[in-house]
Parts: structure tokens; C-alpha cells; sequence
């Protein structure tokens, strides 16, 4: 696992030192302030009402009638198959596979009139992920490209202060957006602004193209009659030092500036040798902060508190959000769920009911309920959302044998869950129609999504992002959701 630069960004240098499975290098490369426009003002950690803020994406996109927004009183082949609950809130309704979320209801609140223009995956995730329903001029959703949005990751990372702690203001894990045909998803990196302000992606899931979902316990396949993969492993970054370079040397200055020296020689121009410092004390830092480690360490928690959340790769990755979180990371995407997972054309209800939905309520209220324990949920937004809704109506889909009904791709509406950071808990904000098709009432744009989050953290209403040849873009597209 080391922090990544997509492969389909060309480079003109090589910034990185391997440190074990993380680059010396690679945390500076967001840092290079002589890159970015001085005028360009950054606020400081913790300015807003929210000191972090957590993106749980469902890439796939998560059926809105069979989760939060469930249509009970609606047709059987627009109702689906489950039944729905009552949740601690009066009044609302949930899916009957959420049942701890439901129980849990007064931590949380939901938007149930998400729309976006988009139908397909890539062009959801360029607008979700970076907060613009306009795709970018000459837009590929095939691969990411240097003209694209920059995702809300890079902005908050180039626009918030790194704190004190040797870690980025914005950091995404467990893994990259990957398609199974191994094509890199657009709308993850920071676009115009240059590959320098990419979001940091701690990858600690290894990609794979057959399977899918909450590894080991509720591992999946599309295709029916495959069997586990073993070689699905959920690990924390590995901090530890190259070969040839202890501690010792390490602390030798003068030895390991050498080694540094003839790598910076490699660096473009442009770098700095200034920002070139800070970034090398940083990443020493890193590597030698006990704090740090801890924070990247899930599998060293307490056993009680992983099998609450959940001995899985979605219950690791929000545990590891949550250490992050108290490391003062500034904004933590979670992706559970690679290569659209939660696109469940065929077979949508046994998936959700065995596969997706049980280790997703799992996780989240273990989360939830974490953050609140610790008095950290306060101090800290928490929205989920996908790229898209599915279809009101169930399609029967014959792709693979044995294949059983499912519901199709639909940007038209989706359901967001929101806590925390300022949000009431407990409530529900606009309305999807009888068939949970479109909005009708409070409709919300991606560009809401995205000013809710900028500011949550403080970032002024007039701030600003240059792209790389110090243009200026103004940060906020939308007025953020009002939650009462």
C-alpha cells in the first residue's frame, strides 16, 4: 500500500523515495505551497463548525426504495421485496435490513431529494465526487484527465491548513475507484488543479476484478459460483523504513540528506527548493510519529471494538476513519465498495439482504455511535451517498445464470444520509414522489452536497482554487443543505 498518483496521469519526474509501502515523497507532493496561487487564503483546522468531515461513497449506487426511502404503499414491482421499519424517529420509515440504524436514528438525518442529470457511473462520479452536475469540457469517462473537476477531496485539501499532526488535510481510503476491466473511475484527483493536489489514497484493500463487498464475511460475486478469494487482505499502511535505511540513519541528517539530494535533483523546477524542505521534514515526520502509525493500525484495536464494527473491509475502513478523524485529518473519504459495488442490476435483493446492506449498517452505526461516545460527532460531518439511485421500477435482468431481478442505474434521485458537524438528528429534508422516482419536494444539486461540506469546515463563500496556470475557480457552485 503506498499513497498513490493514478497511473494515467503522465509525470515529468519521479517524486518518489519508498519508505517501506509509502513514499517519503509522495505525502510532500500535496504540500508544494509554491505550486499554488499566495493569494489564494486557507483556513485554518478546525475554523468551521465541523473540525473534520467524513464521505462515506457507495460507488455503484445504493437503491434509494430499498434502503431510506423505502415506498411501502407503492406497487409490489416499485416496492420490491422488503418490508420497512419504524426508527427511533416518529414517523420515519427505513428499509427492515437496517435495523441498527434505525435503532440509532436520532444520531442521523437523511435527504431524500439528491438529484442529479447523470445515468452513468463515470459521469455520477465526476459529479458526485467533485460536486458539479456540468461534466467538465471534453469530459472521457473512460479515464480521468488533467481538464476534469478537481474532487472535493482536492479542494478541501488545498484549501484547509494541514494541522499539526504530519498528516494531509484530506486523505481517501481503502483503495482507489478501479473499474474490473482495471480502468482508473474520473472524478477521484485533483483535475485542473494538477496532480499535485490529488487527494492522498491510503490503499490498503488490494484491488481485485471478480469479487466484491465487505471481505471476508460478505465477499460477492456478479457472477454466481465463484468462490472467495483469499487473497483479499485488509492491511494498514506499512510505515517502516527502505532497505539500507534504519533509524539510525534516519537520524543521521547528513547521510540521509544525500539520499535525499540526488532525488530532489529529479524533481521539475517548479517544485521549490523550499517546499521541497517542508515537504522532506514532513515526511520524516511521518515516518517516525508513533501517533500516526496508530492511526493507520486498525487491526491493533481492541477485538471488542473491531467485531463492533464489523471484522470486514467496510468495518476497517470506517475504524480507520475514525483513528484519522482523532489524528485531525481534516476530511476522510471511505469508499466501501470498489468497482461499483453497489450496482445490482441482477440479483438486488439477495445482495442487499446477504451481502451489502448488513455489514454497511454494521459499520456505520458502530461509527456513529463511536464518534458520539467520544464526543467527536459533534465536531464532525458524516454524509453517505453514491453516484446515482436505482430505477422505481424492479427489472428483471437475465446478464448471468441464475440471475434474479435487480434494479437499474436512475441519477434522477437518491437518498443521502447526513450527521453530525451541525446536522439535527432525526430528520428527514425534501421528498422523493410516490414511486421514489423523482424529487417533489427541497430538490438538492451535487453542487448543495459539496458547499454543505466546504462549509461545515469554514471555508469562506468567496474562496477560491487556482488550477495550474493560476487561474482562479471559485470554490462553492451551490448553497449548502438546510437541516432545520
Amino acid at each position: 500500500m503506498r499513497p498513490s498518483i493514478p497511473a494515467h496521469l503522465p509525470l515529468r519526474r519521479r517524486p518518489w523515495i519508498q519508505a517501506g509501502a509509502l513514499g517519503l515523497l509522495g505525502l510532500g507532493t500535496n504540500h508544494l505551497t509554491e505550486l499554488r496561487g499566495a493569494e489564494v487564503q486557507r483556513v485554518a483546522p478546525g475554523a468551521g463548525r465541523a473540525k473534520s468531515v467524513v464521505i462515506i461513497f457507495l460507488s455503484g449506487g445504493l437503491t434509494q426504495h430499498d434502503s431510506f426511502d423505502p415506498k411501502p404503499e407503492a406497487p409490489a414491482e416499485i416496492r420490491g421485496e422488503f418490508g420497512s421499519i419504524a426508527t427511533a424517529t416518529p414517523g420515519v420509515a427505513i428499509c427492515e435490513h437496517l435495523p441498527l440504524l434505525g435503532a440509532r436514528s436520532r444520531l442521523w438525518s437523511q435527504v431524500r431529494s439528491l438529484t442529479s442529470p447523470h445515468n452513468g457511473h463515470s459521469e455520477g462520479h465526476m459529479a458526485l465526487l467533485a460536486g458539479r452536475s456540468l461534466l467538465p469540457p471534453g469530459f472521457n469517462g473512460s479515464k480521468p484527465q488533467r481538464t476534469d473537476w478537481p474532487s472535493i477531496a482536492s479542494v478541501v485539501g488545498d484549501a484547509v491548513v494541514p494541522g499539526n499532526n504530519n498528516l494531509p488535510p484530506a486523505v481517501v481510503l481503502p483503495e482507489r475507484l478501479v473499474h474490473r476491466e482495471g480502468r482508473i473511475i474520473p472524478g477521484q484527483f485533483g483535475g485542473l488543479m494538477g496532480p499535485y493536489r490529488d487527494p492522498w489514497f491510503i490503499e490498503a484493500s488490494p484491488f481485485n476484478s471478480t469479487s466484491y463487498g465487505a471481505y471476508p464475511d460478505f465477499e460477492f460475486h456478479f457472477v454466481r459460483g465463484r468462490e472467495r478469494n483469499p487473497k483479499l487482505v485488509f492491511e494498514a499502511p506499512n510505515l517502516s523504513l527502505p532497505q539500507g535505511l534504519s533509524r539510525q540513519r534516519l537520524a543521521d541528517r547528513n547521510g540521509l540528506r544525500q539520499i535525499l539530494e540526488t532525488q530532489r535533483r529529479e524533481l521539475d523546477e517548479g517544485a521549490g527548493t523550499g517546499g521541497f524542505d517542508r515537504s522532506r521534514q514532513s515526511a520524516l515526520s511521518l515516518l517516525t510519529d508513533s501517533s500516526v502509525q496508530r492511526a493507520f493500525d486498525v487491526h491493533a484495536v481492541d477485538d471488542a471494538v473491531q467485531l463492533k464494527y464489523g471484522k470486514n473491509a467496510f468495518g476497517w475502513s470506517l475504524l480507520m476513519a475514525r483513528q484519522l478523524v482523532e489524528a485531525r485529518v481534516n476530511l476522510v473519504q471511505v469508499n466501501l465498495g470498489n468497482d461499483e459495488t453497489w450496482d445490482t442490476h441482477d440479483n438486488n435483493f439477495p445482495l442487499l439482504k446477504d451481502c451489502l446492506l448488513p455489514p454497511m449498517d454494521q459499520a456505520v452505526s458502530a461509527f456513529l455511535e463511536d464518534l458520539q461516545e467520544r464526543g467527536l460527532l459533534g465536531e464532525t460531518l458524516v454524509v453517505m451517498f453514491g453516484e446515482m439511485g436505482r430505477t422505481p421500477k424492479v427489472q428483471a435482468q437475465n446478464r448471468s445464470p441464475g440471475a434474479k431481478p435487480g434494479r437499474d442505474h436512475w441519477g434522477a434521485v437518491q437518498t443521502v444520509l447526513a450527521a453530525g458537524g451541525g446536522v439535527p438528528g432525526g430528520m428527514v429534508v425534501g421528498a422523493s414522489d410516490k414511486n421514489g422516482a423523482y424529487p417533489a419536494a427541497d430538490p438538492q444539486r451535487p453542487e448543495n452536497l459539496a458547499a454543505t461540506v466546504y462549509s461545515a469546515l469554514g471555508i469562506p463563500g468567496t474562496a477560491a482554487w487556482l488550477d495550474e496556470v493560476n487561474r482562479p475557480h471559485q470554490i462553492y457552485s451551490g448553497d449548502p443543505i438546510r437541516f432545520g
